[in-house]
């Protein structure tokens, strides 16, 4: 066997048997070992593609001659099993740069290019079924958070959430992913998936892929979840995408007559899955898990996590606030990896989800330590159409019927796209929460509490939700900033993301500075940035250099309502 590719490129090749076998898909198991010019070593899981062909995906980052032998479970097919080949690779495109890693110190995610990677997700649970038909819904759905600024996608592969085994309403245009009684996967099933894959990556996108809800562990058992763990990593292990071992992993069936029980068999179940995911998987890509609340919680071992993923509930104000204190419980976590929000307050669902609720639960988390954020939007993650609504979960619940076609286009959406655009400007990784500066001092836990992060002296961005008005008593304080310094600052609208201004503002001998009013009374952001350390000012100097700033900015104010 000899091979040619290109470096960067996607290059797929078929093992047939001549053997004939009862039940290829349950009795054969293949391999294919890669060794690249500089001696790294693969052993990469084939995928079974109907009757007797297997089909092997590889990625090449280094142009040169590679080996290939095969190893067959059924060491006797010679047609099957060390089968010897080359790869010839020549310079083609550089490696995805969405291939991610975690940083030197695990606190945050980056490129292959080594830039801090800002993750911000929409989620798409259902995104295989044929409800997003493909091209068009779904091409029209990728373009539009593409030009948004989203860089990773989540949706679930096959078996999805808030449905039984077999429902009619998880199949594509090729059926169900797996046969009745989970006797045999569905080849064509993952065929259309491809289709949706291959789009997201081309587009730029990063595929967040969850294998299974959790409950379907106890549907399946443990070997069928390895096997169809297994099929996919074959599948889409090559490319440049995140693992999810499962999604709400250790909730139980929604009717579930035994549920605390079940809890501790999926937590287990998945403990394992976990390990056997982490042993295939053969190109190092990340790992992390969708939470009930606290990733790591969610296994008896979480070593195998890369990524700390977190649920806050879709309560609206009471999820802010709950945002808020799993991550400051979760930062003061020895085993470090990124900490990420992972689900929180659904625009659109059940009550206080509105575009300023998502601009608050988003500042909320990344002000609060989280080093990205995952939006959804009801009626995007279960796929409503204009004409079929997603309907019932087992419990006989609807979550409700707005189209797809209506939810992509809301605003709170847009806004966290701007907000995404806005950190990109900062060293977004350092930041810390630093609610120590600002007095009087905000109580972690409530929802509206001004947030603040920072790092160290020099860069420190507010949120504030409530007004601050003229009238507002006690007096703001930004404390503990550089004494007698200047500082750049200006307020930053979240609904539109224009920019308002003001002098540069003069710290006293304390390091403390006085908040003005802001623009309007709605949410916005402030920012004050370094620039340098000044001589004492007199008195009079600083009240001219007070009544400059609320000047310019009454005349921001007079701006923003014209």
């Amino acid at each position: 066997m000899y091979l040619q590719a290109k470096t960067g490129e996607l290059i797929e090749w078929d093992y047939t048997s001549v053997v004939s076998y009862d039940d290829a898909f349950n009795e054969i198991e293949l391999d294919v070992v890669i060794h690249s010019p500089k001696g790294e070593k693969w052993v990469v899981p084939t995928f079974w593609r109907g009757g007797l062909r297997w089909s092997v995906r590889f990625i090449a980052k280094d142009t040169g001659l590679y080996t290939l032998v095969s190893m067959c479970s059924d060491t006797e097919n010679s047609y099957l099993h060390d089968i010897r080949g080359q790869l010839d690779v020549r310079q083609g495109q550089d490696i995805f740069p969405q291939v991610l890693a975690l940083s030197s110190d695990h606190s945050y995610l980056i490129e292959e290019t080594k830039k801090p990677f800002f993750w911000l997700a929409d989620t798409w649970w259902m995104a295989l079924s044929q409800r997003l038909s493909f091209p068009e819904d779904f091409k029209t759905l990728t373009d539009k958070r593409k030009e948004q600024g989203y860089n990773v996608i989540m949706f679930v592969a096959g078996l999805f959430p808030d449905m039984d085994s077999f429902d009619p309403r998880a199949s594509n245009e090729a059926g169900l992913p797996w046969e009745q009684a989970y006797t045999r996967i569905n080849p064509a099933y993952f065929d259309e998936a491809d289709k949706r894959v291959d789009y997201l990556i081309t587009a730029g996108l990063v595929p967040c892929i969850v294998g299974a809800w959790g409950y379907y562990l106890l549907h399946l058992g443990e070997q069928k979840m390895k096997q169809h763990w297994r099929y996919i990593i074959a599948r889409w292990g090559a490319y440049p995408v995140v693992w999810t071992i499962a999604g709400e992993a250790t909730m139980p069936f929604y009717l579930s007559e035994d549920k605390a029980n079940d809890t501790v068999s999926l937590r287990q179940g998945w403990t394992e899955i976990g390990h056997y995911i982490k042993k295939i998987e053969a190109f190092g890509r990340l790992i992390t898990i969708h939470p009930t609340e606290v990733g790591r919680k969610q296994l008896d071992d979480d070593t195998m996590l890369d990524i700390n993923l977190i649920q806050s509930g879709h309560n609206g104000y009471e999820s802010v606030s709950h945002t808020a204190k799993l991550l400051g419980q979760e930062l003061k976590y020895s085993h470090k990896m990124p900490l990420l929000m992972g689900e929180s307050n659904y625009e659109g669902i059940l009550r206080d989800t509105h575009p300023a609720v998502q601009r608050l639960t988003f500042w909320t988390a990344i002000l609060s330590g989280s080093k990205g954020y995952t939006y959804g939007a009801n009626g995007i993650w279960q796929v409503n159409t204009k004409t079929l609504a997603f309907g019932a979960t087992p419990h006989g619940g609807t979550w409700g019927n707005t189209p797809w076609q209506v939810s992509y286009k809301y605003q709170g959406a847009r806004q966290l796209g701007y907000a995404k655009t806005l950190l990109s400007k900062y060293p977004w990784w350092l930041l810390k929460p630093q609610p120590e500066c600002l007095l009087p001092y905000q109580e972690s836990v409530d929802a509206r509490s001004v947030r603040v992060a920072g790092i160290d002296k020099k860069l420190r961005i507010h949120y504030f939700y409530g007004p601050v008005a003229p009238w507002h008593e006690p007096k703001y304080q930004l404390i503990h900033l550089e004494k007698n310094s200047k500082y750049r600052a200006y307020f930053w609208d979240p609904q539109t993301a224009k920019v308002y201004p003001i002098p540069d503002i003069q710290t006293d001998s304390n390091g403390s500075w006085e908040m003005l009013a802001t623009p309007t009374f709605e949410d916005w952001i402030f920012i004050v940035e370094y620039v340098s350390i000044s001589h004492s000012m007199k008195p009079s100097v600083k009240k001219s250099l007070k009544d400059r700033t609320l000047r310019a900015l009454k005349i921001s104010v007079k701006k923003f309502i014209s």
